[in-house]
């Protein structure tokens, strides 16, 4: 598939790289193939992009959680993930949305409260909203990824 993208520009997904949000993402429920992108030209190599396939101007910056809280693990309740079929746990990705606000990158924050579920096999997802007062929306994450490249180059 071709598909024209703000961020990326022209570029070609191949069908078994779609991931399928049955109820769409949160806000967006009509949004619902999405294709995970890795382009280390656009950031850091933590940090991905879910580029709509129905709208291309659409792209979430995402990145695994426990790249800056490795001790992340929601509870999430199995009814929210029965869309998305049988969970292996070599077959589950968990992301978070990142946000940049214009302008001012050390303020960058991921929502924990917010997770994207994946279920690689079947290539199904789902957003879900954690329980509980354990997670942020607005997780400030700038410092850990500093300290986190500061660590790598040593």
């Amino acid at each position: 598939m071709q598909i024209t993208t703000r961020v990326f520009g022209e570029i070609t997904i191949d069908d078994e790289k779609i991931i399928h949000f049955p109820g769409g993402i949160i806000g967006f429920p009509d949004l619902q193939d999405f294709a995970l992108i890795h382009d280390e030209e656009k950031g850091t190599d933590a940090i991905h992009w879910m580029q709509s396939l129905q709208e291309p101007a659409f792209a979430m910056p995402v990145m695994d959680p426990l790249i800056v809280r490795p001790d992340y693990n929601p509870e999430v309740d199995d009814e929210l993930l029965k869309n998305i079929g049988e969970l292996q746990p070599d077959e589950l990705l968990v992301m978070v949305t990142v946000t940049v606000p214009k302008g001012n990158v050390e303020k960058m924050t991921v929502n924990l409260k917010g997770p994207i579920v994946i279920n690689a096999a079947q290539r199904l997802a789902v957003q879900v909203i954690v329980e509980g007062d354990e997670y942020q929306v607005k997780y400030p994450i700038y410092d850990i990824l500093q300290k986190n490249r500061q660590k790598a180059g040593e």
